[in-house]
């Protein structure tokens, strides 16, 4: 595994170069944005700008060509099992993604009774929506129960209790949890729910940082965030398998779209595979794995999430770059203003949780391939100076 700290492109990372002294470890919540992708932009921006599907001239048709073929690129990135009749629709991130499923899909699919479940443990933006959408159809006279997705006591889907009946029409799970960094096991949803349920995935955690294959976790949305993939904020996307259910399309009317976030987008998916999703989700998982054997050496910490995933020789399940945690005597609010006053930029809240996640706030380390182990070292060196 420590091969994958050798991953060395953070000369690539304009804003990283120009601070030297700061180690970036807010990936979770934004990623660092590479020369390439901010090349891409400005060279539409100064050359080709227009506005998509409104003219026939050359600039015009440019933006509209290029916004197809990102969405053809998307599918290739994801490994669509059916590109010919997936659909793939823009919107500002996995929040707006997930919330538009849920408001302009699922309140027309569902009949009084129906029920659906829904992770109450994870980010508010997979929970939240569901729960209106519950709410608007009971204020229309229908009345659909959200089940709770079981979690076992690893944080993992206890999909042995999955709550499935002859009346559930979706499941909302999440892919990476943004808290733990755990892989949520989704591929084993598909055979607990059976073949006919729809499985709508938030991918916002694993987007650009491991592998993400429709096709094997055989789920019919997955929603993304551009932002957290090296992309500019104000652009993400859903994409839909269309097979089970009816097709998904947003409603009203759709305006002019973010073509340059859409560019930025294209451009993240080609640096992100030319430097290889496998190899930068092994580069993060090395150094999470490196980060929890520290942490786990100091009495004064607790980490969040599996326990028995704490140490580099850990078989279970790794971290995928995420790793909270919090000091016994320290608040995490002020443990973050002590960490970035040594250059070391994380996040310490409560990390939008859904209603039944953890209630007390935390430090959040993420980790992207910009990050080496020396800044994992320099982190685990100034928590060791308040462990006691």
């Amino acid at each position: 595994m420590t091969l994958a700290l050798d991953l060395d492109v953070r000369s690539q990372f304009p804003q990283l170069v120009g601070n030297p002294g700061v180690a970036y470890l807010d990936s979770a919540a934004t990623a660092q944005k590479p020369q390439a992708v901010l090349d891409a932009v400005m060279a539409y921006l100064t050359s080709e700008n227009a506005n998509a599907a409104r003219g026939t001239y050359p600039w015009a048709n440019r933006t509209t060509a290029r916004i197809a073929q990102t969405r053809d690129q998307l599918r290739r990135f994801l490994d669509d099992p059916s590109p010919e009749t997936s659909g793939v629709h823009f919107v500002s991130g996995t929040s707006e993604g997930l919330r538009t499923i849920a408001l302009d899909w699922l309140t027309a699919v569902v009949r009084d009774g129906d029920e659906i479940i829904v992770p109450f443990a994870d980010h508010s933006a997979n929970l939240v929506p569901w729960l209106d959408a519950a709410e608007l159809l009971r204020r229309q006279g229908t009345r659909i129960v959200v089940r709770p997705m079981p979690y076992d006591s690893a944080h993992d889907y206890d999909v042995a209790r999955l709550p499935v009946g002859p009346r559930t029409r979706l499941i909302a799970a999440t892919h990476v949890h943004h808290v733990y960094g755990n892989d949520m096991n989704v591929h084993r949803l598909r055979a607990a729910a059976g073949p006919d349920i729809p499985i709508c995935l938030d991918a916002a955690q694993s987007f650009g940082h491991l592998p993400v294959s429709a096709r094997e976790l055989d789920v019919d949305f997955v929603v993304v965030s551009g932002h957290k993939a090296m992309a500019l904020p104000g652009i993400g996307a859903v994409w839909a398998l269309n097979r089970r259910g009816p097709a998904f399309a947003p409603a009203g009317w759709n305006g002019t779209p973010n073509t340059a976030g859409i560019v930025s987008l294209a451009a993240a998916m080609d640096w992100l595979s030319s430097v290889g999703l496998a190899r930068i989700a092994s580069s993060i998982v090395a150094l999470g794995a490196r980060l929890t054997a520290g942490l786990a050496s100091m009495r004064s910490y607790e980490v969040l999430g599996c326990q028995d995933s704490l140490t580099a020789k850990s078989t279970v399940q790794r971290r995928h770059g995420i790793v909270t945690f919090r000091h016994r005597e320290i608040g995490s609010n002020d443990l973050g203003f002590i960490l970035a006053s040594d250059g070391l930029l994380v996040r310490a809240d409560g990390h939008c949780q859904g209603t039944e996640g953890e209630k007390t706030s935390s430090v959040r380390v993420s980790l992207h391939v910009y990050n080496t182990a020396g800044e994992i070292d320099r982190l685990l060196a100034t928590l060791s100076d308040l462990n006691s």
